[in-house]
Protein backbone atom coordinates (compact mmCIF):
# COMPACT_ATOMS: atom_id res chain seq x y z
CA UNK A 1 0.00 0.00 0.00
CA UNK A 2 1.70 2.87 -1.18
CA UNK A 3 1.61 5.73 2.19
CA UNK A 4 -0.80 9.27 0.84
CA UNK A 5 1.96 12.10 1.11
CA UNK A 6 0.43 15.33 2.17
CA UNK A 7 1.17 18.72 0.71
CA UNK A 8 1.61 21.64 1.73
CA UNK A 9 0.46 24.97 0.61
CA UNK A 10 4.33 25.34 -0.05
CA UNK A 11 4.22 22.26 -2.28
CA UNK A 12 1.92 24.35 -4.89
CA UNK A 13 4.14 25.94 -7.05
CA UNK A 14 1.20 28.29 -7.81
CA UNK A 15 0.35 28.67 -4.06
CA UNK A 16 4.18 29.42 -4.01
CA UNK A 17 4.14 31.87 -6.60
CA UNK A 18 0.81 33.66 -5.46
CA UNK A 19 2.26 34.21 -2.18
CA UNK A 20 5.33 35.47 -3.78
CA UNK A 21 2.75 38.13 -5.75
CA UNK A 22 1.11 39.39 -3.06
CA UNK A 23 4.43 40.89 -1.34
CA UNK A 24 5.71 41.56 -4.50
CA UNK A 25 2.88 44.38 -5.47
CA UNK A 26 3.09 45.28 -1.68
CA UNK A 27 6.72 46.01 -2.25
CA UNK A 28 5.66 47.83 -5.49
CA UNK A 29 3.47 50.23 -4.07
CA UNK A 30 6.18 50.97 -1.47
CA UNK A 31 8.81 51.75 -4.04
CA UNK A 32 5.80 54.57 -5.50
CA UNK A 33 5.89 56.55 -2.56
CA UNK A 34 9.84 56.19 -1.36
CA UNK A 35 10.87 57.82 -5.03
CA UNK A 36 7.55 59.62 -4.96
CA UNK A 37 9.38 63.24 -4.96
CA UNK A 38 12.26 62.32 -7.11
CA UNK A 39 10.49 63.00 -10.58
CA UNK A 40 9.40 66.32 -9.40
CA UNK A 41 12.59 67.47 -7.51
CA UNK A 42 12.43 71.30 -9.32
CA UNK A 43 8.98 71.47 -8.74
CA UNK A 44 9.24 71.51 -5.26
CA UNK A 45 12.33 74.10 -5.51
CA UNK A 46 9.72 76.37 -7.57
CA UNK A 47 7.16 75.39 -5.11
CA UNK A 48 8.04 74.85 -1.66
CA UNK A 49 11.22 77.02 -1.62
CA UNK A 50 13.87 73.18 -1.63
CA UNK A 51 17.30 73.55 -2.45
CA UNK A 52 19.22 70.53 -3.14
CA UNK A 53 20.42 70.68 0.84
CA UNK A 54 16.96 70.59 1.80
CA UNK A 55 15.96 67.56 -0.93
CA UNK A 56 18.77 65.76 -0.35
CA UNK A 57 17.91 66.21 3.55
CA UNK A 58 14.29 65.13 3.32
CA UNK A 59 15.11 62.31 1.17
CA UNK A 60 17.57 60.80 3.51
CA UNK A 61 15.94 60.95 6.50
CA UNK A 62 13.97 57.87 5.44
CA UNK A 63 16.58 56.16 6.62
CA UNK A 64 17.26 58.00 9.58
CA UNK A 65 15.76 56.18 12.46
CA UNK A 66 16.52 52.97 11.11
CA UNK A 67 20.44 53.88 11.25
CA UNK A 68 20.34 56.01 14.38
CA UNK A 69 17.46 55.08 17.03
CA UNK A 70 18.65 51.56 15.68
CA UNK A 71 14.98 50.66 14.31
CA UNK A 72 16.16 47.73 11.81
CA UNK A 73 18.04 45.89 14.56
CA UNK A 74 14.65 46.23 16.62
CA UNK A 75 12.67 45.02 13.05
CA UNK A 76 15.09 42.10 12.90
CA UNK A 77 14.49 40.85 16.34
CA UNK A 78 10.18 41.59 16.08
CA UNK A 79 10.31 39.34 12.57
CA UNK A 80 12.35 36.87 14.35
CA UNK A 81 10.06 36.73 17.64
CA UNK A 82 7.05 37.50 15.80
CA UNK A 83 7.32 35.93 12.27
CA UNK A 84 6.72 36.89 9.07
CA UNK A 85 2.90 37.58 8.85
CA UNK A 86 2.17 39.46 12.41
CA UNK A 87 5.81 41.82 10.75
CA UNK A 88 4.09 42.17 7.22
CA UNK A 89 0.74 43.95 8.50
CA UNK A 90 2.94 45.67 10.84
CA UNK A 91 5.08 47.39 8.15
CA UNK A 92 2.42 48.32 6.43
CA UNK A 93 0.79 50.11 9.15
CA UNK A 94 3.31 52.19 9.79
CA UNK A 95 4.65 52.71 6.02
CA UNK A 96 0.58 54.17 6.06
CA UNK A 97 0.74 56.56 8.93
CA UNK A 98 4.43 58.18 7.91
CA UNK A 99 2.79 58.49 4.54
CA UNK A 100 0.33 60.20 5.47
CA UNK A 101 2.68 62.73 7.63
CA UNK A 102 4.49 63.52 4.41
CA UNK A 103 1.60 64.49 2.60
CA UNK A 104 0.23 66.69 4.51
CA UNK A 105 3.74 68.58 4.85
CA UNK A 106 3.38 69.31 1.46
CA UNK A 107 -0.54 69.88 0.83
CA UNK A 108 -1.44 73.26 0.71
CA UNK A 109 -3.29 72.98 4.25
CA UNK A 110 0.19 72.90 5.95
CA UNK A 111 0.75 76.51 4.52
CA UNK A 112 0.07 78.97 6.85
CA UNK A 113 -1.10 76.97 9.50
CA UNK A 114 0.12 76.18 13.21
CA UNK A 115 2.25 73.39 12.39
CA UNK A 116 4.20 75.01 9.47
CA UNK A 117 4.90 77.57 12.63
CA UNK A 118 5.95 75.24 15.30
CA UNK A 119 8.44 73.32 12.27
CA UNK A 120 9.44 76.88 11.76
CA UNK A 121 10.42 77.22 15.14
CA UNK A 122 11.49 73.90 16.66
CA UNK A 123 13.88 71.22 15.61
CA UNK A 124 16.14 73.59 14.15
CA UNK A 125 18.58 72.03 16.68
CA UNK A 126 18.54 68.76 17.99
CA UNK A 127 21.21 68.15 21.16
CA UNK A 128 24.05 65.17 20.18
CA UNK A 129 22.75 64.77 16.67
CA UNK A 130 23.79 68.39 15.71
CA UNK A 131 27.46 68.01 17.35
CA UNK A 132 27.51 64.92 15.63
CA UNK A 133 26.83 66.40 12.70
CA UNK A 134 24.37 63.67 11.44
CA UNK A 135 21.23 65.71 12.51
CA UNK A 136 17.99 65.12 10.25
CA UNK A 137 17.43 68.81 9.98
CA UNK A 138 19.45 72.29 10.32
CA UNK A 139 18.55 75.94 10.78
CA UNK A 140 16.89 77.65 7.85
CA UNK A 141 15.35 74.30 6.99
CA UNK A 142 12.10 74.36 5.08
CA UNK A 143 9.09 73.81 7.81
CA UNK A 144 7.48 71.75 4.82
CA UNK A 145 10.53 69.49 4.40
CA UNK A 146 11.29 69.63 8.04
CA UNK A 147 7.72 67.72 8.67
CA UNK A 148 8.30 65.75 5.18
CA UNK A 149 11.27 64.57 7.00
CA UNK A 150 9.67 63.36 10.17
CA UNK A 151 6.71 61.46 7.92
CA UNK A 152 9.32 59.79 5.83
CA UNK A 153 11.56 58.75 8.74
CA UNK A 154 8.45 56.81 10.02
CA UNK A 155 7.61 55.46 6.60
CA UNK A 156 11.15 54.46 6.48
CA UNK A 157 11.00 52.19 9.22
CA UNK A 158 7.92 50.46 7.50
CA UNK A 159 9.56 50.27 4.43
CA UNK A 160 12.72 48.55 5.26
CA UNK A 161 10.72 46.22 8.18
CA UNK A 162 8.75 45.34 5.05
CA UNK A 163 11.82 44.62 2.92
CA UNK A 164 13.56 42.04 5.57
CA UNK A 165 10.47 40.53 6.13
CA UNK A 166 9.72 39.82 2.29
CA UNK A 167 12.93 38.32 2.56
CA UNK A 168 12.48 36.24 5.24
CA UNK A 169 8.81 35.62 3.62
CA UNK A 170 10.64 33.79 0.61
CA UNK A 171 13.11 32.02 2.38
CA UNK A 172 10.36 30.14 4.25
CA UNK A 173 7.97 29.86 0.79
CA UNK A 174 10.87 28.77 -1.03
CA UNK A 175 13.40 27.10 0.66
CA UNK A 176 15.26 24.09 -1.17
CA UNK A 177 13.86 25.31 -4.35
CA UNK A 178 13.62 28.42 -6.70
CA UNK A 179 14.67 30.89 -3.94
CA UNK A 180 17.09 33.19 -6.15
CA UNK A 181 14.95 33.15 -8.89
CA UNK A 182 11.85 34.21 -6.46
CA UNK A 183 14.20 36.61 -5.35
CA UNK A 184 15.29 37.87 -8.30
CA UNK A 185 11.23 37.84 -9.23
CA UNK A 186 10.18 40.15 -6.60
CA UNK A 187 12.54 42.50 -6.99
CA UNK A 188 12.20 42.61 -10.30
CA UNK A 189 7.58 43.40 -10.56
CA UNK A 190 8.74 45.69 -7.17
CA UNK A 191 11.61 47.83 -9.07
CA UNK A 192 8.61 48.17 -11.63
CA UNK A 193 7.45 51.16 -9.21
CA UNK A 194 10.18 53.45 -9.79
CA UNK A 195 9.00 53.30 -13.43
CA UNK A 196 5.33 53.98 -12.51
CA UNK A 197 6.59 56.61 -9.85
CA UNK A 198 8.18 58.50 -12.60
CA UNK A 199 5.11 58.24 -15.03
CA UNK A 200 2.34 59.04 -12.75
CA UNK A 201 4.37 61.41 -10.13
CA UNK A 202 5.01 64.58 -12.65
CA UNK A 203 1.28 63.79 -14.13
CA UNK A 204 -0.44 64.18 -11.21
CA UNK A 205 1.18 67.08 -10.23
CA UNK A 206 0.20 68.90 -13.05
CA UNK A 207 -2.92 67.23 -13.87
CA UNK A 208 -5.59 70.08 -15.53
CA UNK A 209 -2.31 72.43 -16.25
CA UNK A 210 -2.08 73.00 -12.48
CA UNK A 211 1.14 72.24 -10.50
CA UNK A 212 0.18 70.93 -6.94
CA UNK A 213 3.25 68.89 -5.61
CA UNK A 214 0.90 67.04 -3.00
CA UNK A 215 -1.38 65.21 -6.35
CA UNK A 216 1.76 63.05 -6.21
CA UNK A 217 1.46 62.19 -2.36
CA UNK A 218 -1.97 61.27 -2.60
CA UNK A 219 -1.40 59.22 -5.47
CA UNK A 220 1.41 56.85 -3.57
CA UNK A 221 -0.91 57.16 -0.37
CA UNK A 222 -3.94 55.57 -2.50
CA UNK A 223 -1.42 52.74 -3.03
CA UNK A 224 0.02 52.11 0.45
CA UNK A 225 -3.52 51.18 1.18
CA UNK A 226 -3.06 48.83 -1.25
CA UNK A 227 0.01 47.66 0.02
CA UNK A 228 -1.88 47.28 3.07
CA UNK A 229 -4.77 45.27 1.67
CA UNK A 230 -1.69 43.07 -0.14
CA UNK A 231 -0.50 42.14 3.64
CA UNK A 232 -3.24 41.26 5.25
CA UNK A 233 -4.28 38.52 2.69
CA UNK A 234 -1.04 37.73 2.83
CA UNK A 235 -1.32 37.04 6.51
CA UNK A 236 -3.96 34.84 6.16
CA UNK A 237 -2.45 32.76 3.39
CA UNK A 238 0.78 32.36 5.61
CA UNK A 239 -1.57 31.53 8.85
CA UNK A 240 -2.67 28.63 6.64
CA UNK A 241 0.81 27.36 5.96
CA UNK A 242 2.02 27.33 9.47
CA UNK A 243 -1.00 25.33 10.06
CA UNK A 244 -0.18 22.76 7.95
CA UNK A 245 3.16 22.36 8.82
CA UNK A 246 3.00 22.75 12.05
CA UNK A 247 5.82 25.80 12.43
CA UNK A 248 5.05 28.49 14.81
CA UNK A 249 7.66 30.81 14.19
CA UNK A 250 7.29 32.56 17.28
CA UNK A 251 7.47 29.55 19.86
CA UNK A 252 10.16 27.95 17.99
CA UNK A 253 14.14 28.68 18.93
CA UNK A 254 13.48 31.99 20.15
CA UNK A 255 15.52 35.25 19.48
CA UNK A 256 18.39 35.65 21.84
CA UNK A 257 20.91 38.98 21.89
CA UNK A 258 23.51 36.08 21.63
CA UNK A 259 22.53 35.17 18.11
CA UNK A 260 23.96 38.61 17.11
CA UNK A 261 27.28 37.82 17.85
CA UNK A 262 26.79 34.42 15.63
CA UNK A 263 26.21 36.95 12.51
CA UNK A 264 28.90 39.34 13.31
CA UNK A 265 31.81 36.72 13.44
CA UNK A 266 31.19 35.80 10.07
CA UNK A 267 33.63 37.36 7.52
CA UNK A 268 31.95 36.65 4.61
CA UNK A 269 28.48 38.11 6.21
CA UNK A 270 30.93 41.30 6.68
CA UNK A 271 31.80 41.35 3.35
CA UNK A 272 28.19 41.16 1.79
CA UNK A 273 26.92 44.12 4.35
CA UNK A 274 30.20 46.37 2.78
CA UNK A 275 29.23 45.19 -0.75
CA UNK A 276 25.34 45.85 -0.38
CA UNK A 277 25.90 49.52 1.49
CA UNK A 278 28.50 50.49 -1.37
CA UNK A 279 26.22 49.22 -4.49
CA UNK A 280 22.97 50.06 -2.70
CA UNK A 281 23.91 53.86 -1.88
CA UNK A 282 25.07 54.31 -6.07
CA UNK A 283 21.76 53.46 -6.88
CA UNK A 284 19.14 54.21 -4.72
CA UNK A 285 20.50 57.95 -3.68
CA UNK A 286 20.89 58.50 -7.62
CA UNK A 287 17.33 57.37 -8.39
CA UNK A 288 16.33 60.90 -6.03
CA UNK A 289 18.22 62.73 -8.74
CA UNK A 290 18.08 60.91 -11.58
CA UNK A 291 15.31 63.26 -13.25
CA UNK A 292 16.84 66.43 -12.58
CA UNK A 293 20.20 65.16 -13.85
CA UNK A 294 18.63 64.19 -16.93
CA UNK A 295 16.39 67.79 -17.18
CA UNK A 296 20.29 69.42 -16.75
CA UNK A 297 22.32 67.46 -19.39
CA UNK A 298 20.05 67.10 -21.95
CA UNK A 299 18.40 69.37 -24.68
CA UNK A 300 15.11 68.43 -23.87
CA UNK A 301 11.20 70.19 -26.07
CA UNK A 302 8.63 68.83 -24.13
CA UNK A 303 5.97 67.46 -26.53
CA UNK A 304 2.82 68.95 -27.72
CA UNK A 305 -0.92 68.31 -28.31
CA UNK A 306 -1.36 64.23 -28.56
CA UNK A 307 2.00 63.67 -26.84
CA UNK A 308 1.49 66.01 -23.65
CA UNK A 309 -1.97 64.45 -23.24
CA UNK A 310 -3.19 62.32 -20.53
CA UNK A 311 -4.02 59.22 -23.34
CA UNK A 312 0.19 59.62 -24.12
CA UNK A 313 0.67 59.34 -20.22
CA UNK A 314 -1.47 55.67 -20.03
CA UNK A 315 -0.47 54.61 -23.53
CA UNK A 316 3.11 54.79 -22.45
CA UNK A 317 2.10 53.06 -19.19
CA UNK A 318 0.42 50.06 -20.95
CA UNK A 319 3.15 49.65 -23.67
CA UNK A 320 6.01 49.40 -20.09
CA UNK A 321 3.44 46.87 -19.12
CA UNK A 322 3.55 44.95 -21.90
CA UNK A 323 7.27 44.87 -22.17
CA UNK A 324 7.21 44.04 -18.02
CA UNK A 325 4.74 41.22 -18.68
CA UNK A 326 5.97 39.54 -21.86
CA UNK A 327 9.82 39.68 -20.58
CA UNK A 328 9.23 38.61 -17.41
CA UNK A 329 6.41 35.86 -18.80
CA UNK A 330 9.49 34.45 -21.36
CA UNK A 331 11.43 33.56 -18.10
CA UNK A 332 8.89 30.95 -17.23
CA UNK A 333 8.16 29.95 -20.97
CA UNK A 334 9.95 26.05 -21.44
CA UNK A 335 9.13 26.21 -24.80
CA UNK A 336 10.85 27.94 -27.35
CA UNK A 337 7.86 28.79 -29.91
CA UNK A 338 6.31 30.80 -26.42
CA UNK A 339 9.70 32.18 -25.59
CA UNK A 340 10.67 33.31 -28.57
CA UNK A 341 7.76 35.19 -29.50
CA UNK A 342 7.38 36.56 -25.97
CA UNK A 343 11.02 38.26 -26.39
CA UNK A 344 10.28 39.63 -29.23
CA UNK A 345 7.33 41.13 -28.11
CA UNK A 346 9.14 42.88 -24.92
CA UNK A 347 11.67 43.88 -27.30
CA UNK A 348 9.48 45.41 -30.13
CA UNK A 349 7.40 47.04 -27.13
CA UNK A 350 10.61 48.27 -25.55
CA UNK A 351 11.44 50.30 -28.59
CA UNK A 352 7.96 51.60 -29.45
CA UNK A 353 8.33 53.05 -25.24
CA UNK A 354 11.59 54.75 -25.60
CA UNK A 355 10.19 56.09 -28.94
CA UNK A 356 7.75 57.72 -26.61
CA UNK A 357 9.61 58.83 -24.52
CA UNK A 358 11.60 60.82 -27.13
CA UNK A 359 8.54 62.17 -28.28
CA UNK A 360 7.06 63.32 -25.33
CA UNK A 361 10.44 64.86 -24.35
CA UNK A 362 10.21 64.57 -20.61
CA UNK A 363 13.38 63.51 -17.96
CA UNK A 364 10.90 61.56 -16.06
CA UNK A 365 9.80 59.37 -18.77
CA UNK A 366 13.02 59.08 -20.13
CA UNK A 367 14.70 57.68 -16.85
CA UNK A 368 10.92 55.33 -16.14
CA UNK A 369 12.90 53.33 -18.94
CA UNK A 370 15.43 52.39 -15.96
CA UNK A 371 13.73 49.37 -14.31
CA UNK A 372 12.20 47.28 -17.74
CA UNK A 373 15.80 45.73 -18.72
CA UNK A 374 16.15 44.64 -14.78
CA UNK A 375 12.35 42.85 -15.13
CA UNK A 376 13.69 40.73 -17.86
CA UNK A 377 16.88 39.40 -16.70
CA UNK A 378 16.46 39.56 -12.96
CA UNK A 379 14.86 36.29 -13.03
CA UNK A 380 16.53 34.88 -15.65
CA UNK A 381 20.21 35.69 -13.37
CA UNK A 382 18.67 34.48 -10.78
CA UNK A 383 17.35 31.51 -12.62
CA UNK A 384 21.42 31.24 -13.16
CA UNK A 385 22.22 30.90 -9.67
CA UNK A 386 19.91 28.73 -8.29
CA UNK A 387 21.00 25.92 -10.74
CA UNK A 388 24.90 27.27 -12.03
CA UNK A 389 25.76 29.64 -8.92
CA UNK A 390 28.99 31.97 -9.70
CA UNK A 391 26.47 34.40 -7.27
CA UNK A 392 30.06 36.24 -6.54
CA UNK A 393 31.48 36.38 -10.24
CA UNK A 394 27.91 38.12 -10.96
CA UNK A 395 28.68 40.52 -7.66
CA UNK A 396 31.64 42.01 -9.64
CA UNK A 397 29.99 41.96 -13.38
CA UNK A 398 27.59 44.34 -11.67
CA UNK A 399 29.88 46.59 -10.37
CA UNK A 400 32.01 46.76 -12.88
CA UNK A 401 28.79 47.85 -14.63
CA UNK A 402 27.53 50.43 -12.13
CA UNK A 403 31.18 52.63 -12.65
CA UNK A 404 30.92 52.55 -16.06
CA UNK A 405 27.34 53.88 -15.72
CA UNK A 406 27.63 56.90 -13.74
CA UNK A 407 31.03 57.77 -15.41
CA UNK A 408 29.32 58.13 -18.51
CA UNK A 409 26.64 60.51 -17.25
CA UNK A 410 28.74 62.17 -16.15
CA UNK A 411 31.27 63.07 -18.99
CA UNK A 412 29.78 61.48 -21.45
CA UNK A 413 26.23 62.98 -21.68
CA UNK A 414 27.15 66.14 -20.72
CA UNK A 415 28.78 66.44 -24.15
CA UNK A 416 25.80 66.01 -26.58
CA UNK A 417 24.28 69.09 -24.97
CA UNK A 418 22.80 70.46 -27.69
CA UNK A 419 22.33 67.02 -29.77
CA UNK A 420 18.90 66.01 -28.69
CA UNK A 421 18.87 62.64 -30.03
CA UNK A 422 22.23 61.78 -29.57
CA UNK A 423 21.98 62.86 -25.92
CA UNK A 424 18.28 60.79 -25.50
CA UNK A 425 20.18 58.26 -27.25
CA UNK A 426 23.17 57.73 -25.00
CA UNK A 427 21.14 58.16 -21.92
CA UNK A 428 18.82 55.38 -23.07
CA UNK A 429 21.65 52.68 -22.94
CA UNK A 430 23.07 53.79 -20.20
CA UNK A 431 20.13 53.76 -17.80
CA UNK A 432 19.10 50.20 -18.90
CA UNK A 433 22.74 48.80 -18.50
CA UNK A 434 22.36 50.72 -14.95
CA UNK A 435 19.30 49.03 -14.57
CA UNK A 436 20.69 45.29 -15.66
CA UNK A 437 24.17 46.05 -12.91
CA UNK A 438 21.50 46.47 -10.40
CA UNK A 439 19.52 43.56 -11.00
CA UNK A 440 22.56 41.37 -10.26
CA UNK A 441 22.17 42.57 -6.59
CA UNK A 442 18.75 40.73 -5.67
CA UNK A 443 19.34 38.00 -8.21
CA UNK A 444 22.89 36.87 -6.34
CA UNK A 445 23.52 38.70 -2.90
CA UNK A 446 20.34 38.48 -1.32
CA UNK A 447 19.75 34.42 -1.36
CA UNK A 448 23.22 34.21 -0.71
CA UNK A 449 22.78 35.13 3.47
CA UNK A 450 21.09 31.69 4.11
CA UNK A 451 24.50 30.44 3.06
CA UNK A 452 25.77 32.63 5.89
CA UNK A 453 24.48 32.25 8.97
CA UNK A 454 21.89 29.94 10.72
CA UNK A 455 18.20 29.38 9.64
CA UNK A 456 16.52 30.94 12.95
CA UNK A 457 18.57 34.28 12.71
CA UNK A 458 17.97 35.50 9.01
CA UNK A 459 15.66 37.79 9.64
CA UNK A 460 17.90 39.29 11.96
CA UNK A 461 20.64 38.70 9.74
CA UNK A 462 19.04 40.53 7.07
CA UNK A 463 18.04 43.27 9.08
CA UNK A 464 21.43 44.12 10.21
CA UNK A 465 22.66 44.23 6.21
CA UNK A 466 19.81 46.31 5.82
CA UNK A 467 20.88 48.06 8.85
CA UNK A 468 24.04 49.00 7.41
CA UNK A 469 22.88 49.36 3.96
CA UNK A 470 20.64 52.21 5.48
CA UNK A 471 23.43 53.79 6.68
CA UNK A 472 25.05 55.07 2.79
CA UNK A 473 21.02 55.51 2.20
CA UNK A 474 21.21 58.25 4.79
CA UNK A 475 24.32 59.55 4.27
CA UNK A 476 24.13 59.78 0.11
CA UNK A 477 21.25 61.60 -0.86
CA UNK A 478 22.55 64.25 2.15
CA UNK A 479 25.33 64.29 0.09
CA UNK A 480 24.37 64.66 -3.13
CA UNK A 481 22.50 67.28 -2.41
CA UNK A 482 25.55 69.02 -0.61
CA UNK A 483 27.58 68.37 -3.38
CA UNK A 484 25.52 70.21 -6.35
CA UNK A 485 24.63 73.31 -3.84
CA UNK A 486 28.75 73.43 -3.36
CA UNK A 487 29.85 73.10 -6.96
CA UNK A 488 26.92 75.50 -8.42
CA UNK A 489 27.60 78.65 -6.47
CA UNK A 490 27.18 79.92 -9.71
CA UNK A 491 23.64 79.21 -9.98
CA UNK A 492 22.62 80.54 -7.36
CA UNK A 493 24.31 84.23 -7.80
CA UNK A 494 22.34 84.33 -11.24
CA UNK A 495 19.34 83.71 -9.27
CA UNK A 496 19.87 86.55 -6.97
CA UNK A 497 21.51 88.69 -9.87
CA UNK A 498 17.88 87.73 -11.30
CA UNK A 499 19.35 86.67 -14.46
CA UNK A 500 17.26 83.39 -14.31
CA UNK A 501 13.93 82.37 -12.47
CA UNK A 502 14.03 79.79 -9.67
CA UNK A 503 12.23 77.45 -12.14
CA UNK A 504 15.35 77.80 -14.46
CA UNK A 505 18.13 76.97 -11.51
CA UNK A 506 16.30 73.74 -10.90
CA UNK A 507 17.15 72.22 -14.14
CA UNK A 508 21.14 74.12 -14.51
CA UNK A 509 23.23 72.30 -11.95
CA UNK A 510 26.61 70.32 -13.39
CA UNK A 511 26.52 66.77 -11.84
CA UNK A 512 30.30 66.12 -12.47
CA UNK A 513 31.05 65.99 -9.13
CA UNK A 514 28.22 64.06 -7.61
CA UNK A 515 28.06 61.21 -10.46
CA UNK A 516 32.32 60.95 -9.62
CA UNK A 517 31.34 59.95 -5.90
CA UNK A 518 28.84 57.29 -6.87
CA UNK A 519 31.19 55.81 -9.56
CA UNK A 520 33.84 56.02 -6.51
CA UNK A 521 31.34 53.77 -4.41
CA UNK A 522 31.15 50.89 -7.26
CA UNK A 523 35.04 51.01 -7.98
CA UNK A 524 35.14 50.49 -3.95
CA UNK A 525 32.22 47.94 -4.52
CA UNK A 526 34.25 46.19 -7.00
CA UNK A 527 37.48 45.40 -4.76
CA UNK A 528 34.61 43.95 -1.81
CA UNK A 529 34.13 42.30 -4.80
CA UNK A 530 36.94 40.39 -5.48
CA UNK A 531 37.69 40.02 -1.62
CA UNK A 532 34.83 37.89 -1.24
CA UNK A 533 35.01 35.83 -4.34
CA UNK A 534 38.73 35.12 -2.59
CA UNK A 535 37.31 34.55 0.54
CA UNK A 536 34.52 32.12 -0.62
CA UNK A 537 37.28 29.95 -2.69
CA UNK A 538 39.36 29.47 0.73
CA UNK A 539 36.43 29.42 3.05
CA UNK A 540 33.89 27.18 0.87
CA UNK A 541 31.19 29.53 2.02
CA UNK A 542 29.34 28.05 -1.33
CA UNK A 543 28.60 31.58 -2.95
CA UNK A 544 29.92 30.26 -6.06
CA UNK A 545 27.64 27.18 -5.45
CA UNK A 546 23.77 26.96 -6.78
CA UNK A 547 21.24 26.86 -4.52
CA UNK A 548 19.25 24.19 -6.10
CA UNK A 549 21.78 20.67 -5.14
Amino acid sequence: MVEKIQKTLRDSAAMRWAALLLLALAMFCSYIFMDILSPIKDLMQSTRGWDSTAFGTMQGAETFLNVFVFFLIFAGIILDKMGVRFTAVLSGAVMLVGALIKYYAISEGFIGSSAEAWFNAHLNYIPLFDELGVSPFYRGMPASAKCAAVGFMIFGCGTEMAGITVSRGIVKWFKGRETAMAMGSEMALARLGVATCMIFSPFFAKLGGQVDVSRSVAFGVVLLCIAMLMFVVYFFMDKKLDEQTGEAEEKDDPFKISDIGKIISSRGFWLVALLCVLYYSAIFPFQKYAVNMLQCNLSLHEGEGFWASSLATFLQYSIMIIVAACAFAGNFAKKNYFKIPLFATAVLALIAYCIMGYMRGTAETIFAVFPLLAVAITPMLGKYVDTKGKAASMLILGSILLIICHLTFAFVLPQFKGNEIGGIIVAYITILVLGASFSLVPAALWPSVPKLVDEKIIGSAYALIFWIQNIGLWLFPLLIGKVLDSTNEDVFAQVEAGLISEEQAAISYDYTWALIMLAGLGAAALMVGFILKAVDKKRHLGLEEPNIK
